[in-house]
């Protein structure tokens, strides 16, 4: 089982072996495709600069390890991911990050749960991979994927009911006792981002972390990767 390792991330998350396993992994990869320059990643407090001769033109913004919680319960996890195009002169730093959301060149993520999946927007949609583990390759499985106009569920932490503001509470109210007879919607909060999201896109609803007075911002870490266009 993969514990605590005795750390805690940037966004003041306990970080398990796991998390570390992977952020490894990922900055690896990343390192060695020739294509990046600059990492930005949950797991550490400072930008890692790709070696000059391995310098691409594109900076890389990710959670290696989202939900990560959930690990020794077996629940779905994954990776968020945002990519920007180096837009700069001067020599690769954090600075190259601090782009606009919509800026993003490509952005997803990817599901580690039942199956392998990767989500993708180039900004024109969502495309849906899946992992076919005998070719090894992942297959478009949901081209164009579309939210629905309207859902049956909701998902929220009301772990922290009392500290919401009184406008989602009311708002959350509504879900549960619609007051034109409709039928109400269905609860569900994996506490993975990306199984949570993924379940939003799929059956439509709405998904939120909204602030409250433990986080008067909110915590949505890497709040830009889930920017569209």
């Amino acid at each position: 089982r993969y514990r605590i390792a005795g750390t805690v991330n940037v966004t003041g998350d306990e970080v398990k072996k796991l998390d570390v396993l992977s952020n490894n992994l990922v900055i690896n990869m990343l390192r060695s495709s020739y294509s990046t320059c600059v990492l930005v990643t949950e797991e550490n407090a400072d930008a890692v600069i790709v070696e000059p001769d391995k310098q691409g033109k594109y900076v890389v913004c990710f959670d290696p390890l989202d939900g990560s919680s959930n690990i020794d319960c077996l629940a779905s996890i994954g990776t968020i991911f945002a990519i920007y195009k180096k837009v700069s002169e001067e020599p690769p730093s954090e600075k190259d990050a601090l782009q606009p959301g919509r800026d993003i060149v490509a952005a997803g993520y990817a599901l580690y749960g039942s199956a392998t999946l990767v989500a993708l927007s180039t900004g024109q949609g969502v495309d849906c991979f899946m992992l076919d583990p005998a070719l090894g390759e992942f297959i478009l499985v949901d081209k164009d994927v579309r939210i629905k106009k309207k859902g049956k569920i909701y998902s929220v932490n009301e772990g922290y009911a009392k500290y919401f503001d009184p406008a989602v509470t009311e708002y959350i109210h509504k879900k549960k006792f619609p007051e034109d007879g409709s039928a109400p919607y269905g609860s569900r909060y994996v506490g993975s981002m990306v199984a949570d999201i993924h379940r939003t896109l799929m059956y439509g609803g709405i998904f939120m972390y909204p602030a409250n007075k433990k986080n008067p911002k909110g915590k949505v870490c890497f709040p830009h990767l889930l920017t569209g266009r």
